[in-house]
């Protein structure tokens, strides 16, 4: 047989004497029988020259041979960009690139395909873990995506569930550190449902999980029997998994719970290398749920706090009516410098007093909020001597002079007491805009009261006023938010006090609660989408009807507030 590779003019004798290749090579008949093949090839095949069976070429390379399209017009030499077949030999991976050669020994022999073989297991391999660690790095990047966009614990958990189920194993269990008595628990199917449960376990049920919850490196996934397992684990859809892994979901500074991943029999056990990229999606999951639950924390110690910042129900008080409105400077804000208290009078005293209080604080934000809270209480621990106002201004003076802050704050003390159907108010300015009463035939008049600003002279002024309030008229405290909103045409002038008493004026015998609706609104209409300050008003109105028990209690509510 006389087998030639042909390159350019030259020829070489694949028959007799073949030299060393650096890869093998072996010619085929048409009918799948090895003609020829050289010492690399007999290397990897054996030998099988002469009249072997049929099957002498493996399947793969035979079906290859038969196919037209993948062997080259005739020449001895693979052609660059042929297509190749591939294949096992063994236990090792080839590539076969094939060209078409002259027959062997009698001219009337039939043709043969050459057949070069390359050994590309190494290669397969490293494909395979590229692609694989593609896979891993898109994981983890939809993993951050994902648990990056919030900030809700229980969500974190469904998203860590899923992706485990998606990726790593055919269900997957979230338990995060109790909350009382129970542990917040998210499982996750075969069918890709999130299930959330609160459970009282014991993690000493299942292998791992305890060092798991205290944060420790959990015992390999191989050393865990899944039949040790609870219910709570095994579930509908995977009641016998064939491995099991426990992964510690480390936060910050403190675990954030365990990851429990389960396979289904079938499916090989988990390896070294998918228990350390498991740790390493288990650590981007708790850090995410770690800092869920530290802001679920922290949100509800800031509802704690803000519930005492924030504007009282406004009530009737014997018999008065009362209205208020609250609006902070900021849009996404709750509280601010502007603030307003109501301070019912004490039931055992038949002489009592009611008390409100409408003040601003200098500023806002959040520290205005905060000296708000301050005065706020100062002003309830002061209240046994409320019936002497300028007592009660210049105590709450020493206090803020004692305070380490640049802030003062205005004040407006209304001490209330109905008689019959008059309602008679004792009413003192500490640096405010007087009160401004509004008569229910539209006379506007302003309280004749004034005085020092709190918190900056160790030595302060005050004169207060008696108001007496006939049926169906309104006193209307007020902060400066409204006064000093710029607007207009220009978007530069004040809405001032002139304005506002005219409106005032077109108001007469309204309900306190559409007066102070009325007023609100127009100084937000003068505003516009421009920026404005804090607003507070407070409207006490006599009520024009008063039956023998009084009128009816009646709640009303503020912006801001939860009436």
């Amino acid at each position: 047989m006389d087998l030639t590779q042909e390159t350019g003019s030259s020829r070489r004798d694949l028959s007799h004497g073949v030299p060393p290749a650096p890869y093998p090579v072996l010619a085929v008949r048409p009918d799948g029988v090895v003609a020829e093949l050289n010492e690399a090839a007999r290397a990897i095949l054996g030998e099988i020259t002469g009249d072997p069976p049929r099957d002498a070429v493996p399947p793969w390379l035979a079906a290859a041979i038969r196919t037209p399209e993948r062997t080259p017009p005739t020449g001895t030499a693979p052609i660059d960009g042929a297509p190749a077949a591939h294949g096992l030999i063994g236990e090792r991976a080839y590539e076969a690139h094939l060209a078409a050669g002259a027959g062997t020994g009698d001219s009337a022999a039939p043709d043969v395909t050459l057949c070069w073989l390359l050994d590309v297991t190494e290669r397969d391999m490293l494909v395979r873990e590229l692609a694989a660690e593609r896979e891993r790095t898109a994981l983890l990047s939809e993993a951050s995506g994902l648990l990056s966009a919030s900030l809700n614990l229980e969500r974190c958990m469904e998203v860590t569930a899923r992706l485990a189920t998606r990726y790593l194993a055919d269900a997957a269990v979230v338990i995060v550190p109790p909350l009382g008595r129970s542990h917040p628990v998210a499982y996750c199917g075969p069918d890709g449902i999130v299930d959330h449960q609160d459970l009282v376990i014991d993690p000493a049920d299942v292998p791992g999980l305890t060092e798991a919850m205290q944060g420790f490196p959990p015992v390999p996934s191989r050393w865990i029997d899944p039949a040790s397992a609870p219910d709570w684990v095994r579930r509908d859809g995977l009641r016998d998994p064939a491995a099991m892994v426990v992964t510690a979901l480390p936060g910050h500074g403190f675990p954030a719970g365990a990851l429990v991943l389960l396979r289904r029999s079938g499916r090989a056990a988990f390896t070294e290398r998918e228990e350390a990229f498991a740790r390493l999606f288990a650590a981007r999951a708790g850090a995410a749920m770690s800092a869920a639950r530290l802001y679920a924390e922290q949100t509800s110690i800031t509802e704690t706090l803000m519930r005492d910042l924030l504007p009282p129900r406004t009530r009737e008080l014997d018999g008065v009516e009362l209205a208020a409105r609250y609006r902070p400077a900021g849009d996404g804000e709750r509280v601010g410098g502007d603030f307003y208290d109501v301070h019912p009078a004490d039931g055992t005293d038949p002489d009592g007093e009611s008390l409100v209080v409408l003040g601003d604080v200098c500023g806002k934000g959040l520290e205005a909020a905060v000296l708000t809270g301050k005065i706020r209480t100062a002003l309830r621990a002061l209240l046994p001597m409320a019936g002497d106002h300028g007592r009660v201004l210049r105590l709450l003076n020493a206090t803020l002079l004692n305070v380490a802050t640049a802030r003062f704050v205005t004040l407006v003390l209304a001490s209330i007491r109905r008689e019959g159907s008059r309602v008679v108010l004792r009413l003192t300015s500490a640096g405010h805009a007087p009160p401004l009463i509004v008569r229910s035939d539209g006379t506007v008049e302003e309280a004749a009261t004034g005085g020092s600003l709190i918190g900056v002279l160790e030595d302060i002024t005050s004169t207060s006023a008696t108001v007496v309030l006939d049926p169906g008229d309104t006193c209307l405290l007020y902060t400066d938010g409204i006064t000093e909103a710029h607007g207009g045409p220009l978007g530069d002038e004040m809405f001032g006090d002139l304005r506002l008493r005219a409106e005032l004026g077109r108001c007469g015998g309204m309900p306190p609660e559409a007066l102070v609706e009325r007023v609100h609104m127009l100084a937000a209409q003068w505003a516009g989408a421009g920026p404005h300050d804090d607003i507070a008003l407070v409207a006490i109105t006599a009520p024009r009807r008063l039956g023998s028990g009084g009128t009816a209690p009646r709640m009303t509510g503020s912006e801001g507030d939860p009436a």
